[in-house]
């Protein structure tokens, strides 16, 4: 593309829909039972008049932006609701025609510093933005008529780092040509996150199953999706995981073909992981396990993840940074401690993404060999325009395999009205299915077929995404 288009933000509005988990999700400290899901519409107007409308949407899981035990489920609602406000209120505010990527450029950092005087960590600061880029995105790829995929590789966004201020170790680095070289996958694993709830196998009676015909275990889900990449929490309480870990590599042996373990900010510091990590590798029957292990997700505190070096402990296996990967600059920090790793998540922003591939893309590039990646992460993604636009992202980064939670703790789009749930099976023919009384994620042998995401849009393939938007409340 020779210049990507220029726009103004004209209107943004919000609506909530109530989502209730089929089988509570409990990650480091928190369960998650229920939770809202916040979808945005954006409307943007070109130069010559015309307007484009796009769409995206999020679900609101508490204690992962802020684990701060004084803040209710509701008080970490409300403050991804005032990030929301205040990406719309900076966004609307300007006057000025931009590229996509520039109304991103020109707020973020005065976006994060109004959110620290509200009290917002940037993690929670960046969940605004991060959900409206999205929106505004599609807004533009529709407008061209072309794909997430066809319209990032040629730059529709318009990214440029020179001169931006933002990203400053990518000045040199020629991030056309990256994009351009992007090779979309047709399918992509969906690695299988096993909560610290979750029932290993049948036996494992941990709570009231529901009756809905869905897997309730592990060994369940893997007979139903024939999963072969997994992702398992961590507790911290290393009796407690040693004995679990046993269990879950009993059912993964000779299933597992990748393993990774997240520890939720779960250990306060390295040494408190690395004795951890002594026991782990001690114990001869978690050989199996480990041999499939690709690395470990931010086992240490926010607060100590940057602050100390890891170098060592990466020696043995690599480490990746998610909760602490708040910032844009974050990464580069990370990789001076000794950190190899990054997630790609859409709560934090599409643009970090494609950032953080670039860097590791830079940094292998000038070291061969070096082992720099970024790795597919969940926050819930429900089926629809999350789980839509989050695979868009990730295969057309090339990724091999990706966390799927979403349709595990909540029973497909069950909460969505029929008629939402027809056009979107409709749509999207491949990508779902209609299973036990509503439409979900089709997933086959492990593996989600992503042919339909190639239509218009950011993943949405119509102005308004086939959602029922008066079916949902708008309160802000």
């Amino acid at each position: 593309m020779d210049q990507a288009l220029s726009f103004r933000i004209e209107e943004i509005r919000f609506s909530e829909r109530d989502m209730v988990l089929r089988l509570p999700f409990r990650f480091g400290a928190a369960t998650v039972n229920a939770c809202p899901q916040v979808f945005a519409r954006a409307r943007i107007r070109f130069a010559d008049g015309s307007t484009s409308q796009g769409c995206a949407a999020e679900m609101m899981i508490p204690k992962w932006f802020d684990k701060n035990p004084a803040l209710s489920n509701e008080d970490n609602f409300q403050q991804l609701r005032d990030a929301l406000l205040a990406a719309r209120a900076a966004y609307c505010a300007d006057t000025s025609a931009r590229t996509a990527w520039e109304h991103f450029a020109h707020h973020y950092e005065a976006l994060l510093a109004r959110g620290a005087v509200a009290g917002l960590n940037p993690l929670a600061a960046s969940y605004g933005p991060a959900l409206l880029d999205r929106a505004i995105l599609d807004a533009l790829l529709l407008k061209l008529g072309c794909s997430f995929a066809e319209g990032m590789s040629a730059n529709a966004a318009g990214i440029t780092l020179r001169g931006s201020g933002l990203a400053a170790d990518l000045r040199d680095f020629d991030v056309g040509r990256f994009l351009s070289l992007q090779m979309p996958r047709k399918q992509i694993a969906a690695r299988h996150t096993v909560g610290l709830a979750d029932a290993i196998t049948a036996a494992d009676k941990r709570m009231q199953e529901p009756m809905d015909g869905l897997p309730t275990s592990l060994e369940a889900a893997i007979t139903r999706y024939g999963h072969r990449h997994f992702k398992i929490k961590l507790s911290g309480d290393t009796e407690a995981d040693m004995a679990r870990l046993a269990a879950i590599s009993h059912v993964l042996e000779g299933v597992a073909k990748v393993v990774t373990l997240d520890g939720n900010e779960q250990y306060a510091d390295a040494k408190a992981f690395a004795d951890f990590f002594a026991q782990l590798t001690a114990e001869p029957q978690l050989a199996p396990l480990l041999a499939c292990t690709a690395f470990v997700e931010q086992p240490l505190r926010r607060d100590q993840a940057l602050a100390q070096d890891v170098s060592a402990l990466a020696r043995h296996i690599p480490l990746l940074v998610d909760e602490s990967d708040a910032t844009l600059d974050a990464f580069v920090q990370a990789k001076a401690r000794g950190y190899t790793g990054v997630s790609s998540k859409s709560c934090k922003g599409f643009y970090k993404s494609v950032i953080n591939a670039a860097r590791c893309a830079m940094w292998n590039q000038a070291a061969p060999g070096a082992p720099y990646f970024l790795s597919g992460e969940d926050l819930t993604m429900q089926a629809g325009l999350g789980v839509q636009q989050d695979l868009a992202l990730v295969s057309w980064l090339g990724l091999a395999h990706v966390e799927r939670n979403g349709h595990h703790y909540v029973n497909g789009l069950m909460a969505a009205p029929k008629d939402e749930q027809q056009n979107l099976l409709l749509a999207h023919d491949t990508l779902y299915e209609y299973s036990f009384d509503a439409v979900r994620l089709r997933i086959k042998c492990g593996q989600i077929a992503l042919g339909s995401l190639d239509g218009p849009g950011f993943g949405t393939g119509q102005a308004g995404g086939h959602i029922s938007w008066d079916a949902m409340r708008s309160v802000y």
